[in-house]
């Protein structure tokens, strides 16, 4: 199946700027998808495509700060793009702080806001990217019995075959074949590499 084209999440309670900004989000090829209130696009369903949020401060009912905060409670972890007609260095310092590509003060050139898109659809796609990865490795992890979880912990944290040996009570070459397994299983071309995916997977070194 292909992939979904970069989607832009649009909202802002003016009709016409909601407008303006669809019109100039589709003209570079991108998806837009507008709403005039934060309870409108929670309801929407989101494509499983990079995406980034156009959000403007000033919101009716709450300001585009605290659905930022929302936002991440929610566990919904889109690069948020800011737009004001009045903001203040104090607020854009705090949108920043909290996470926010850009904080744009209109009138904004339109390359301005196109710049920080591209900016977040490629910070969306790559968080996107390292979460599959994790989680092909929670996959791949989750295939090894107890015991070869046991000894992946004490190979990435240096320990020798010999040593495993002792520290469990069980024959060398026994050892050896459970971290083949334990390489098969992981897809490591190297301790080195499994040492970093017990990293990516925080797990604890024994």
């Amino acid at each position: 199946m292909a992939a979904e084209r970069p989607v832009v999440f649009v909202i802002d309670d003016d009709p016409s700027m909601r407008h303006a900004l669809e019109d100039l989000v589709a003209s570079v090829g991108l998806e837009p998808r507008v709403f005039a209130t934060p309870q409108d696009f929670l309801q929407a369903r989101r494509a499983d495509a990079p995406s980034c949020l156009v959000l403007d401060v000033r919101l009716p009912g709450a300001s585009g700060l605290a659905f930022q905060q929302e936002l991440a409670k929610a566990g919904i972890h889109l690069p948020v793009i800011f737009i004001t007609g009045h903001g203040d260095i104090p607020m854009s310092v705090r949108a920043i702080k909290a996470g926010a590509v850009e904080f744009l003060s209109k009138p904004f050139r339109d390359q301005e806001l196109l710049d920080a898109i591209h900016a977040g659809i490629e910070r969306d796609r790559l968080q996107r990217q390292a979460a599959a990865a994790i989680a092909g490795l929670q996959q791949r992890f989750a295939t090894l019995t107890e015991r070869e979880r046991e000894i992946m912990a004490l190979v990435i944290a240096g320990h020798a075959n010999k040593r495993i040996a002792a520290r469990l009570g069980v024959a060398e070459g026994t050892v050896k074949v459970h971290r083949g397994q334990i390489m098969r299983k992981m897809l490591a071309q190297s301790v080195q590499e499994l040492v970093r995916m017990g990293d990516l997977l925080g797990k604890p070194k024994s």
